[in-house]
C-alpha cells in the first residue's frame, strides 16, 4: 500500500538550495555584463535572460507532459519524500515492476525533477528582478538627479505573485493526477509568465534608451489586442488537446476521418471539470469527445492564422515594426508546418514540443509589439518630462 503523503514539504529546503544554485550562475553573468552601466541597463540583461530561460523551461515543461514524466515523482515537491530520484530508488524500482510501462520509471522521474529544479531557479531569478527593482527604484528617488526614466515596481511584484501561482498549480497538477483543466491552466500560467516578463524587458529597454513607444493608428492597436486574445483562447484549445490526448483524434488534413465535419461529441470533450480520460458523467471519454477537442481547435486555428496575416500585413507598413511582424510571419509558418507534422506524422516528439515552443513565442512577440507602440494621439512625456511617468504605462 503507497502511504505517499502528496504535499511532502521535507525535501523544500534542498529544493529551494539547488534552484539558488543554479540561478547563480545567470546572476553572475548579469553582474559581469552589467559592470558600469546604469539600473535600468542591468535590470534589462535580468529580465531578457530570466524570460529566456522561463521560455526554455515551458519547453522542457511540453517535453515532460509530452515523454508522461508528469507523475515520474507522484507527490509533491520531492520524490518519494526525497530531494532527488537518487533517495528513491527503491520505491521508483516497486513501482516500475509492478508497471514498466507505468507513469513512474527512473528517466520519468528525473526528467520531472529536473522540470522542479529548473522551475525553482527561475522563481528565484525572478524574486532577484524584483528586490532589485525595489532597490533601483528606492535610489532613483532619493537621487537629487536621476539620469533614468523612473523605473516601476509594480510589473517584478506582479510577476512574483504570478510565479508563486505557477508554483501553486504546478503542484496540483502532480497531486491531481493531471487533472487536464489544471495542466491546461498550467500551460497558460507559463504564457502568462512570458508576457509579464516581456513587458518589464521592453520597458527597462525604453528606460535605459530614454525612447517613447511607436505611435500607431487606434486600428492597429484594437488589432494587435483582438489578434492576442484570439492566440490566448487558441493556445488554451491547444494545450486542452495535449491534456486529453486528443491529437490523433484526426490523422488527415483538410479533412478529418474522411468527413468534413465527423461524428463529435461536444458536451463531453469540452466539460471542463473531470478526471483525465473520463467524460461529463464519470465514464471513459468517448473516442467522439476527443475529435471534439481536435477539431475545435483545427478550426480556430483557421481563424487565428487570418488574423495573423492580417496583422503583419499591417505591422510591415510601419518601418519599427517590421521585426515584430518577421517573427509573427516566421512563427506562424512553423505552428502550421508542427501542426500539420504533428497530425499527419503521428505526434512526433520533437514536433509537438516545438508546436508549444512556437505558441509561446508567438505570444511574446505580441506582447512586444504592443509594450512598443502605442495608439496615435496619446499624451506622452518627452524628454526630460519622462522623469515622471514612463515606467508606469504598459
Amino acid at each position: 500500500m503507497d502511504t505517499t503523503s502528496l504535499y511532502d514539504l521535507t525535501p523544500i529546503a534542498w529544493l529551494l538550495a539547488v534552484g539558488v544554485l543554479l540561478a547563480l550562475g545567470p546572476l553572475y553573468w548579469v553582474w559581469r555584463r552589467s559592470a558600469g552601466h546604469g539600473a535600468a541597463r542591468r535590470l534589462h540583461l535580468l529580465t531578457v535572460l530570466t524570460l529566456f530561460l522561463t521560455f526554455d523551461l515551458t519547453l522542457f515543461g511540453a517535453f515532460t507532459r509530452l515523454t508522461d514524466s508528469g507523475l515520474g515523482c507522484p507527490d509533491w515537491p520531492g520524490c518519494y519524500g526525497n530531494a532527488s530520484p537518487l533517495g528513491a530508488r527503491h520505491e521508483i524500482a516497486m513501482a516500475e515492476a509492478a508497471q514498466p510501462t507505468g507513469p513512474v520509471t527512473h528517466g520519468k522521474a528525473w526528467v520531472e525533477m529536473v522540470h522542479r529544479y529548473l522551475a525553482t531557479g527561475v522563481g528565484f531569478l525572478i524574486f532577484v528582478l524584483a528586490i532589485a527593482t525595489w532597490v533601483a527604484r528606492r535610489n532613483q528617488r532619493h537621487a537629487e538627479h536621476a539620469r533614468e526614466r523612473p523605473l516601476s515596481a509594480w510589473w517584478p511584484a506582479a510577476t512574483l505573485v504570478w510565479v508563486c501561482l505557477q508554483g501553486a498549480f504546478g503542484a496540483l497538477t502532480v497531486t491531481w493526477k493531471l487533472y487536464p483543466a489544471i495542466v491546461t491552466l498550467h500551460l497558460l500560467g507559463a504564457v502568462v509568465l512570458l508576457a509579464l516578463l516581456c513587458i518589464q524587458a521592453v520597458r527597462y529597454k525604453q528606460a535605459a534608451a530614454d525612447r517613447q513607444p511607436v505611435p500607431v493608428s487606434p486600428a492597429l492597436r484594437v488589432l494587435l489586442f483582438g489578434v492576442s486574445a484570439l492566440l490566448l483562447v487558441q493556445i488554451a484549445l491547444g494545450g486542452w488537446v495535449s491534456t486529453n490526448y486528443a491529437v490523433l483524434a484526426c490523422t488527415q488534413f483538410p479533412s478529418c476521418q474522411g468527413s468534413w465535419w465527423p461524428p463529435m461529441n461536444f458536451a463531453d470533450g469540452f466539460h471542463i471539470w473531470r478526471s483525465l480520460g473520463e467524460g461529463g458523467d464519470g465514464a471513459p471519454i468517448d473516442f467522439a469527445a476527443l475529435t471534439a477537442i481536435h477539431y475545435v481547435h483545427r478550426l480556430m486555428a483557421y481563424l487565428v492564422f487570418l488574423a495573423i496575416f492580417l496583422l503583419v500585413w499591417q505591422l510591415r507598413r510601419n518601418t519599427s515594426l517590421r521585426p515584430h511582424a518577421r517573427w509573427l510571419a516566421a512563427l506562424a509558418l512553423l505552428q502550421l508546418a508542427t501542426g500539420l507534422g504533428n497530425v499527419l506524422l503521428g505526434w512526433p516528439l520533437v514536433a509537438a514540443v516545438l508546436h508549444t515552443g512556437g505558441a509561446a513565442a508567438m505570444a511574446v512577440v505580441l506582447t512586444w509589439a504592443l509594450c512598443d507602440s502605442r495608439r496615435a494621439g496619446m499624451r506622452v512625456p518627452v524628454g526630460s518630462a519622462t522623469r515622471g511617468a514612463g515606467m508606469e504605462a504598459a
